[in-house]
């Protein structure tokens, strides 16, 4: 079999996978699409180690080792990365990448600013509190 076929199908593979890393939301399915990426680089080890096995008289076979190698730290990535998607999805609710940006949980209040403000912060945290106050009352004649 030529060289061509299995680096052309390794090409198509890493292709696809890269399409999937920038074009998909879900961080479950961006790992799916690095898993690709990482499977067409050990088809084009093994591909060229078996041709160059062929020419050479040492057949070390360098390139099944290094494959060896990729697929082991393939495994590890996913099962880490499957371990933070599943606690960022407990945490937040969500697997989506856009939405996962803000990493540092921070409360705002009505205005959207940040609470760290000095005086300011600590009357609008009384207001705060004395609407809470009032809505259960306003929500009680609400109902039925």
């Amino acid at each position: 079999m030529h060289l061509a076929y299995p680096a052309v199908l390794s090409a198509l593979l890493f292709c696809t996978g890269l399409y999937g890393v920038l074009a998909r939301r879900n961080a479950i399915l961006v790992l799916m699409s690095v898993e690709l990426m990482l499977n067409a680089v050990n088809l084009n080890l093994v591909a060229f180690d078996v041709w160059l096995s062929k020419t050479a008289q040492d057949t070390l076979h360098s390139g099944q080792a290094l494959t060896l190698f990729t697929i082991a730290v393939a495994a590890a990535e996913i099962g880490i990365g499957l371990a933070i998607v599943l606690a960022v999805h407990r945490n937040r609710g969500t697997a989506d990448i856009d939405r996962l940006r803000d990493t540092a949980e921070t409360d705002t209040d009505a205005d959207g600013a940040d609470d760290a403000g000095g005086a300011d912060a600590a009357d609008a945290s009384d207001d705060d509190s004395e609407a809470a106050r009032s809505e259960p009352a306003e929500k009680a004649e609400a109902t039925p």
